[in-house]
């Protein structure tokens, strides 16, 4: 998976400035700089058979929170296998959309440290297989980087879905649960809707359900 840079296309949220360097490095800067974090940016390429893990081990990334922000399914297919399995990665907070439409959902891998529970919290893919289906690509649309792509696409969309996945992390972060993990966003229509922590609601999902049960259960940061 390549790495993400800035394009000249995206100026209207990042300075002239920065085109051209990494954008993990810029966004955790600017985080550091605004939270008095100390948060590490690696820029790296993720490459099959990589695992990402809560310290180095071996060739392996570093990370407690895993943010996929990828334009194909392939991409998201690679960020799956590194998050599972081996992995001992907490948290993957997926996100993604078309033209006018999109959906973040917070999930638990099932991984080395997230053990099988009614309580985990499923994944994006596990709720929609089909988003890690490398098949489903179609290679003829740009990337959310080109000029073509934003022509195709309402101006707002990603920035809407960054600040509610934002708001949701925060929320973790600060109170150190959460009584939702996820939510779908369409601006055509106005209409925002929230994907419950309760076990039915993931089977109606996974389902193709528009039904949503409510809230039994809470997620609570470990």
């Amino acid at each position: 998976m390549k790495q993400k840079r800035i394009t000249p296309f995206q100026c209207n949220r990042l300075k002239r400035s920065e085109v051209g360097l990494n954008k993990a490095v810029v966004l955790v800067n600017r985080l550091n700089l605004f939270w008095g974090l100390k948060w590490e940016a690696v820029p790296a390429h993720l490459r099959p058979g990589t695992f990402i893990s809560r310290s180095y081990s071996g060739d392996d990334l570093r990370a407690h929170i895993v943010v996929g922000c990828v334009d194909t399914r392939a991409a998201r297919a690679t960020i799956r296998d590194a998050v599972g399995k081996w992995s001992t990665v907490s948290y993957w907070l997926d996100l993604g959309n078309n033209a006018d439409s999109g959906q973040f959902i917070l999930g638990e891998p099932l991984n080395e440290r997230n053990h099988r529970s009614k309580v985990r919290l499923r994944t994006a893919e596990e709720l929609f297989p089909e988003i890690v289906d490398p098949n489903l690509d179609n290679d003829g649309e740009p990337s959310c980087s080109a000029a073509a792509a934003l022509e195709r696409q309402e101006p707002f969309i990603n920035s809407t879905l960054a600040q509610h996945a934002l708001a949701l992390l925060a929320k973790l972060f600060r109170y150190g649960e959460i009584s939702y993990h996820g939510g779908f966003i369409n601006l055509a229509s106005g209409a925002t809707s929230v994907l419950r922590i309760d076990l039915r609601c993931w089977k109606h999902t996974r389902r193709g359900s528009r039904r949503s049960p409510q809230v039994h259960q809470s997620a609570r940061r470990r």
